[in-house]
């Protein structure tokens, strides 16, 4: 009996490092990649953007192939950092490939999906925005309008969070006040924020 017990004694270390070495990988990158989500949240909130994106892309590097929806929500934050550090064409061309891969994933998490649509919708007001200050001409930019305006209707009409539904009820009308306007209208306007 005495011998039984110090070889399972003996086997603990053992299983221990099988583990550490084996499935314990994966916890520790999800550990390393927690802690840089940390650090461009606060790099977030500092208005340090470019330290933010790079803290994010490095975490989405770390991740388990398992966490796939935060990764999904990695992406969605990079983009708006993106859109917020002056890089809005960048940003809604990756909003707009994260869009076709949640509205193709029947499992996407429903809000992560409506937070998308509607940074994207955000993007897009403001690249028809930017186009309308340049002065370029309405085929060029309508496209763009139109493609918020659908945006903001969807989620106006089917948000899951009733609060999102309501902004997006109110953006819409500013999409429509933006695509009647005329591009002397917004010279003498400061350029609209988030």
């Amino acid at each position: 009996m005495k011998i039984a017990l110090t070889t399972l004694w003996l086997l603990v270390p053992l299983a221990f490092a099988a583990w550490h070495f084996g499935p314990g990988q994966d916890q520790l990158k999800l550990d390393d990649a927690q802690s840089l989500i940390a650090k461009a949240d606060n790099a977030l909130k500092e208005e340090d953007y470019a330290s933010a994106i790079k803290n994010w892309e490095e975490a989405m590097s770390k991740l388990p192939k398992e966490e796939v929806t935060l990764g999904r929500r990695l992406e969605l934050e990079i983009a708006k950092a993106k859109m917020l550090n002056s890089k809005l064409p960048e940003a809604r061309d990756e909003l707009v490939e994260l869009m076709l891969v949640l509205d193709t994933d029947p499992d996407a998490d429903p809000g992560l999906r409506d937070n998308t649509r509607a940074a994207l919708a955000n993007a897009r007001y403001y690249m028809t925005y930017l186009m309308k200050l340049e002065g370029l001409p309405d085929a060029m930019w309508e496209p763009e309008i139109e493609a918020a305006r659908q945006e903001y209707k969807l989620l106006a009409e089917n948000a899951s969070d009733r609060s999102l539904a309501k902004t997006s009820a109110d953006d819409l009308e500013a999409v429509i006040r933006l695509a009647r306007m005329d591009p002397a209208e917004l010279y003498g306007l400061p350029i609209p924020n988030q």
